[in-house]
């Protein structure tokens, strides 16, 4: 861990200790409600808020580019997915070397391996799912699109593995394929809007965004059996995938249900600025690319009217310069209850795990607070722990541009717990 180059660091987090090579935990100070300027950095009108000492501990390193995570109910069992195309497991906090048996499916032309969700009743049929990105078949690179298998987990090895979606999105654009079930028990999955044209004007790519004929830049809602449930918002109309429950999207990386309120919540990547919080309901249409407050990447506007057109949902939040938000969890635990409610968004570009807290003291009602910054690491998941604990998917190589980390083993899991 590199000491702060910067004086802002300094403010944001008020202890750390200097890492040494190979160091595997540190502790730092956070604070709630927390400063309430909109950079999060101290201020002279604020009260600081509650110290709260968090302690930091790797549970497992040498991982490459770890995607997504999700706990084994009755065990302390961790699942991990590699984007490259394996599936890991922490057993009693301890990586097991070898990949779980079973994928990459030799019937399945897969690329990638994106999200493991566990079925709601997983405990009883031992069924999972994974997303990942296909070719056409096994040796065509391009065109891909984004597919949902099902398989049977029996704590060891996948087995039955069947693919039970394909979404009409083909192209040669990155996508997140992030996946979760939902409190209804529908199965949610995130398509990218497939732009190979992301650094020129033409918008022949990202406007099927706009067109509800494809899965493109789309939120979809599924049944357990990868179809469109009868009372999705779109079911029914002519032309229309019956599949899509949001659309207008660019580039999903991850989402969630409030536990009071059952309300959905997501972050978005932007292009050059223009990341996004949005609260996801059914049917909505998110902007992009009508509505965007980034830049395309050879710098022009997105739009020539970047804020609002009518029947446009409006982010709750959003970011210029960009973070790269990759993830959220709204915390419910009792390890942190000062944290109770507050929401946790990891940061690819801005080499963070934000905590933002809305309904807070005035002047500033929204708070955020940047952690873990010391450790210049790109947050790609985030996940509660069955026992109140935070878990950070991170890696640690440099960026060479949008989606081209080295496929080098610098992927680690980390846990956040009180300080001792």
């Amino acid at each position: 861990m590199r000491p702060p180059r910067f004086a802002l660091l300094a403010l944001i987090l008020t202890s750390w200790t200097v890492a040494a090579v190979g160091q595997t935990s540190w502790t730092f100070d956070t604070n709630t409600p927390g400063p309430c300027s909109p950079t999060g950095a101290r201020h002279g009108g604020c009260n600081p808020g509650e110290r709260v000492p968090i302690g930091v501990t790797t549970i497992a390193s040498g991982l490459v580019q770890p995607w997504h995570m999700t706990f084994v109910p009755g065990t302390t069992d961790v699942l991990v997915t590699e984007l490259p195309g394996r599936l890991r497991i922490i057993r009693n906090g301890v990586l097991d070397p070898v990949p779980v048996p079973g994928w990459p499916a030799a019937s399945i032309p897969s690329r990638s391996l994106h999200a493991v969700v566990l079925h709601p009743r997983f405990a009883d049929n031992r069924t999972v799912y994974l997303t990942y990105v296909r070719g056409k078949d096994a040796e065509a690179r391009t065109p891909t699109t984004v597919a949902i298998a099902r398989a049977r987990f029996d704590g060891r090895t996948l087995s039955a593995i069947e693919q039970i979606f394909e979404a009409d999105a083909w192209g040669g654009g990155s996508s997140p394929a992030r996946a979760e079930f939902g409190p209804d028990g529908m199965l949610y999955l995130a398509v990218g809007v497939r732009d190979s044209r992301n650094s020129s004007d033409d918008i022949t790519d990202r406007i099927k965004a706009q067109q509800l004929d494809n899965h493109a830049g789309k939120v979809l809602r599924l049944t357990e059996e990868g179809r469109a449930p009868g009372d999705n918002p779109f079911v029914g109309k002519a032309g229309v995938k019956p599949e899509i429950y949001t659309y207008g999207h660019r580039n999903l990386q991850g989402f969630t249900w409030h536990p009071n309120t059952r309300e959905m919540w997501g972050v978005e990547i932007g292009p050059m600025g223009g990341d996004e919080l949005n609260r996801l309901v059914a049917g909505g249409n998110y902007g992009w690319p009508l509505v965007s407050l980034g830049k395309i990447y050879n710098s022009n506007l997105v739009s020539e009217q970047p804020w609002w057109r009518p029947g446009i949902e409006m982010p709750v939040m959003f970011w210029a310069p960009a973070i790269s938000p990759s993830s959220i969890l709204i915390y419910t635990g009792s390890r942190f209850p000062l944290w109770k409610g507050h929401f946790f968004i990891g940061a690819l570009s801005g080499q963070q795990l934000q905590r933002v807290a809305f309904n807070q003291p005035g002047p500033q009602t929204e708070r955020r607070e940047s952690m873990l910054v010391p450790l210049d690491v790109r947050v790609r998941d985030v996940r509660q722990a069955p026992d109140g604990t935070i878990y950070v998917a991170v890696e640690r190589d440099t960026q060479l541009g949008p989606g081209s980390t080295k496929l080098t083993p610098s992927g680690s899991i980390l846990r956040i717990a009180p300080a001792e």
